[in-house]
């Protein structure tokens, strides 16, 4: 009898305080794709970056309430140069004047809180505060993410000055002139899940 009275009071609690049931959705890594793309004064580089692993969080209406993710910053591959230029950019992107994977291999993006912006028939908007860790070095970022059937887009700015990437950094260093790389730089997430 006690048993049946603990089970009846639990369920009524539960249904009180509005549970609800969380839908994790596996990202499908290989169909999945990160862009990313580096501003100097004289032009731009882009390449992609591989995701390891992540997931998106539901709850049981369907609403985005979360997501993690990890990158595997040894994939970094420029794709816009070629031959010995391509591999010298590559191998000084993973070096330690940048992302100095040997030491820290995967990058973490984990949403800390979910606003849903806009919701249409087709797309829904949501404004995402994260916690962003490149080399050790964790900050927040915000960004939106359009969340469409089962696909996934956002474009996030990143400042790497604030994870302790400084090589050519006009803010850090004098008389660069035409050979300055930018603060910030764009990741594009096309996510399939």
């Amino acid at each position: 009898m006690k048993l049946t009275k603990i089970f009846l009071l639990t369920a009524i609690c539960l249904s009180l305080c509005g549970f609800k049931s969380v839908v994790t959705k596996k990202v499908d890594t290989k169909n999945s794709v990160i862009k990313w793309i580096g501003y100097k004064v004289t032009g731009q580089h882009e390449g992609t970056i591989t995701l390891r692993n992540g997931e998106l969080n539901f709850d049981d209406t369907s609403n985005l309430i979360g997501g993690k993710f990890v990158m595997d910053m040894t994939t970094i591959n420029t794709t816009d140069l070629e031959g010995g230029s391509k591999d010298r950019l590559d191998n000084h992107l993973k070096n330690d004047d940048f992302f100095s994977v040997k030491k820290y291999n995967t990058s973490d993006l984990v949403f800390k809180k979910v606003s849903k912006q806009k919701n249409d028939s087709k797309i829904v908007v949501y404004l995402i505060d994260a916690d962003l860790t490149i080399k050790g070095i964790t900050n927040p970022v915000t960004f939106k993410i359009n969340i469409s059937d089962n696909s996934a887009y956002a474009n996030l700015k990143i400042d790497r000055t604030k994870f302790e990437i400084k090589y050519g950094s006009s803010s850090f260093f004098d008389g660069l002139k035409d050979r300055a790389i930018y603060d910030e730089f764009d990741l594009q997430v096309n996510l399939k899940f």
